[in-house]
């Protein structure tokens, strides 16, 4: 079985082995980036789970899942591993680390 232990071990081999190739690498979730990759770019975790939160609220309170509207993520955060880019011989650009949500040095 894969479980989150599993997961965060590969995680943590992609990112050395992409280094160890010198591939920079661009993931969706923020613990890739972490872990040593170079970039990424998703829905902010935190905000799906407030939202979703509000969902669950509202059929405790008997709203029928059918008619409530589906929603698409509208918080995105973007995260930039300085230490990988060093490490990579890449250099940001400012005007990105400027739009950076998190920037991992």
């Amino acid at each position: 079985m894969f479980g989150y232990s599993s997961y965060m071990a590969a995680r943590q081999h992609v990112a050395e082995l992409a280094l160890r190739h010198r591939l920079p690498t661009f993931f969706t979730w923020r613990d890739h980036v972490e872990a040593g990759g170079l970039m990424s770019y998703a829905p902010d975790i935190g905000d799906l789970v407030r939202r979703g939160a509000i969902y669950v609220d509202k059929i405790l309170k008997g709203a029928k899942p059918a008619e409530l509207p589906v929603e698409q993520a509208t918080k995105f955060e973007l995260v930039i591993n300085l230490k990988t880019a060093k490490a990579l011989g890449l250099t940001i650009p400012p005007s990105l680390l400027l739009r950076a949500d998190h920037i991992i040095d």
